[in-house]
């Protein structure tokens, strides 16, 4: 919105309203301002609604029973800030910030109504399954078509690979399910990695932050033809949306830290998990989200080997999962799992940074 302020004026101070990097630095403090205001009125308001706060896995580590009465739905803090602070400083022509926005609000709409679901009735088992996969799916159909309708026809219905240059495998229709997988995928994946103090924020974070710098670079012609990368026209208007996520991320990060005043919930992690697909999708770099990301990966791959394995057996791979519930068996404390885990966020993310230059 603050972007038309540039219109106004050929010169002077309001010409820095064109600028993508100053607008999303405005994006960032927006947001983060807006978590330190509302955040304690936010999780006040959610304690006495919830009353019991978030049911707690009877079957989970030991340790997760003091934290009974925590609220939940923290999730909204993030979205919020994020949705004031991308509308107030994003520019709202641009297809891809839609996009990306509404897949965020539709996941976190999903998470929303499990998250009720599980305060209200008080069980850990909110929305089915099968409704919230299905509602997932529907929504990042719509996601992929959008986004290959608005990308350029030479990059529509294609599979762009890391480290090769100018590589592009068409998969026609078919790209449209795996665009679903990806956004879907993601949103679960790190709705499974949810499960600690602090543990799933900072690595979307990170992650996001990543995959903003490499929607600004693919979205501006010199960088991407400098790197040998897809130009993918309008992406870079995404790190104003990246840029609000992690001002909003800290912001929540404040009162999440341990011991945690409020867990984000399935509003915030099925919303922040659709975010990141949406964006890898839009700037043509799923590939690279599935190493940025890999945390989550291995988090959805502990839970995926964990099932299959007991019912072929009915014996376990891991003393539970996903994989941060094992570690906390073996006897890990909470915060190291915590730190540990951002570090291999971070190292990740720097892999698939590297990405962009090793073609």
């Amino acid at each position: 919105m603050l972007y038309w302020l540039s219109q106004l004026s050929e010169g002077g101070v309001l010409n820095l309203f064109r600028y993508i990097t100053f607008r999303a630095g405005g994006a960032f403090f927006t947001a983060l301002l807006f978590g330190f205001l509302f955040g304690r009125p936010l999780i006040d308001f959610l304690r006495a609604r919830q009353k019991k706060g978030q049911p707690i896995r009877t079957d989970g580590p030991q340790s997760h029973f003091s934290k009974a009465g925590t609220p939940t739905m923290g999730g909204l803090l993030i979205l919020s800030a994020l949705c004031v602070s991308t509308l107030l400083w994003a520019r709202l022509d641009n297809v891809y910030v839609w996009l990306t926005l509404l897949v965020t609000l539709g996941f976190g709409m999903i998470g929303f109504a499990d998250d009720w679901k599980k305060v209200t009735k008080q069980n850990t088992k909110g929305v089915s399954s099968r409704v919230r996969f299905l509602l997932g799916l529907l929504i990042a159909a719509l996601a992929g078509y959008a986004a290959e309708v608005a990308q350029p026809a030479e990059l529509g219905y294609a599979l762009a690979v890391p480290f090769f240059k100018n590589v592009l495998l068409h998969m026609g229709v078919f790209f449209i399910p795996f665009a679903m997988i990806v956004i879907v995928g993601a949103a679960n994946a790190v709705n499974l990695t949810d499960g600690l103090d602090g543990l799933a924020i900072m690595p979307v974070m990170i992650a996001a932050s990543t995959l903003g710098v490499i929607a600004y670079v693919v979205g501006n012609f010199n960088y991407a033809t400098y790197l040998d990368l897809h130009f993918v026209p309008g992406t870079g208007e995404l790190l104003i949306f990246v840029s609000a996520l992690v001002g909003g991320g800290l912001g929540f990060l404040w009162y999440n830290a341990p011991p945690a005043a409020v867990f984000m919930g399935d509003t915030g992690s099925l919303a922040l998990g659709g975010a990141l697909g949406a964006i890898a999708v839009a700037t043509k770099h799923e590939i690279v989200l599935a190493i940025v990301g890999g945390l989550f990966v291995v988090e959805a791959l502990s839970v995926i080997i964990q099932v299959a394995y007991f019912k072929r057996t009915g014996k376990r791979v891991f003393l539970m999962a996903p994989i941060h519930h094992h570690f906390e068996k073996k006897g890990w404390a909470e915060p190291q799992i915590v730190i540990r885990f951002w570090i291999i966020s971070l190292v990740l993310a720097l892999i698939g940074l590297a990405t962009l230059k090793l073609r």
